[in-house]
């Protein structure tokens, strides 16, 4: 393919090489997936990517000698032309019953082709298919290991192209943020100021918002509340998780607590506030390279006995582009801590806080995102707290 592809070759080809050397590293000759944030990781090719999370569609096909073909939606193989690392591109066949009793003939020609493509070693890591997929790869004599992990590790360390994309999707995002804060006022629905937030993001080449998290009033409470048709209220403690795959599909994930209108906090929402600030900050504060998760989850901020009932389920969750390992859970007293790894630089981490309570029937959502360096993190969000509730 003789065509440029566009300016993000160096972070195609610098994520295609991250797979490859995790491949190596891992044993792992071929690996297939259709999952589409997979497939753009993996190619740098991104098409109807909510369609594509519905069933397997597109896939790819990754060699551990570097040879990759996608199998792109029918009628779409001109989107993949001057790719820098796709090598083959094919029609995709059928897999899925809505494609008619034609697809037990597309889940054949898909396990005659990828048998084909890696006939050398006989074996392929797979994530994202059925059964019928699998039992076909198996019958026509391959050895089928699970891609999840593989994927998993590769994007957990971020390559230099990345980091300079992520920096410019959390600054994209941000501005969509102020979209959203300007909407919130008395008489406004949560659904139309959520809505400001998505029309900006889309507006300046955002991907998709993968959850509705604006909640407001008695809403905040308990958390993971999804934007509804409430009227927002003066006095209301307004609570919004980005959530946003934003710029070339990265993802940002901050939250921030916002006060509805323009009279005073109570003393209430601001003891909240601070509560959630504090884990916030302080955990924050204990991120770094070589920080053990365990370590990390002992020495976290004690969230005190009235809030704990109704916490965030985690401390932290990597990110890049979706939410991704780790997801680090709480240490509680007495009992063993399972979970292994540790803080490594490249990693991007969110540290999330949540504090509310059934006698106040609100809550307050914090979190932000950073990196980890060489040397010690970075704070990649920088969207301002809300002064009225921290001080």
């Amino acid at each position: 393919m003789n065509k440029a592809f566009d300016p993000t070759d160096a972070l195609v080809q610098e994520r295609h090489r991250r797979l490859l050397d995790v491949m190596a590293e891992q044993g792992v000759s071929a690996v297939l997936t259709s999952d589409p944030i997979n497939i753009l990781y993996a190619t740098g090719q991104r098409n109807m990517t909510v369609f594509s999370l519905m069933g397997p569609f597109r896939f790819a096909l990754v060699r551990a000698d570097g040879h990759t073909v996608l199998w792109e939606f029918a009628g779409c193989e001109h989107l993949v032309m001057g790719n820098p690392v796709v090598d083959e591109v094919r029609a995709a066949p059928g897999l899925t019953p809505i494609s008619g009793p034609a697809h037990v003939e597309g889940i054949a020609d898909l396990a005659a082709q990828v048998s084909a493509l890696v006939a050398d070693s006989g074996a392929v890591w797979i994530e994202g298919f059925g059964a019928p997929v699998s039992d076909a790869l198996r019958a026509g004599h391959l050895a089928v290991g699970d891609a999840t992990g593989v994927l998993a590790e590769a994007r957990l360390i971020k390559q230099p192209s990345e980091i300079a994309v992520m920096r410019e999707a959390v600054r994209r995002v941000e501005a969509a943020a102020g979209s959203l804060e300007a909407a919130i006022a008395p008489g406004a629905s949560e659904v139309e100021v959520w809505a400001e937030f998505h029309r900006h993001l889309i507006a300046t080449d955002g991907e998709y918002v993968s959850t509705r998290l604006f909640q407001s009033g008695p809403r905040t409470f308990p958390y993971f509340q999804e934007a509804g048709p409430r009227r927002m209220e003066a006095g209301d403690l307004v609570c919004f998780d980005t959530d946003a795959l934003g710029y070339m599909g990265y993802a940002v994930d901050f939250s921030r607590t916002f006060l509805c209108g323009d009279g005073a906090a109570s003393a209430e929402q601001k003891k909240l506030y601070r509560l959630a600030y504090d884990q916030l900050q302080h955990n924050a504060a204990r991120l770094g390279p070589g920080v053990r998760f365990e370590e990390f989850a002992r020495g976290a901020w004690p969230i005190p006995a009235a809030y704990r009932g109704h916490g965030y389920y985690c401390l932290a969750h990597g990110l890049g582009l979706c939410g991704e390992f780790p997801y680090v859970p709480h240490y509680f007293e007495g009992e063993n801590y399972r979970f292994e790894g540790a803080f490594r630089p490249g990693m991007v981490i969110c540290i999330e806080s949540y504090i509310g309570a059934e006698q106040e029937a609100q809550g307050v959502k914090l979190e932000d995102q950073f990196l980890i360096t060489e040397t010690g993190t970075e704070r990649l969000t920088t969207y301002p707290f809300n002064e009225g509730l921290l001080n």
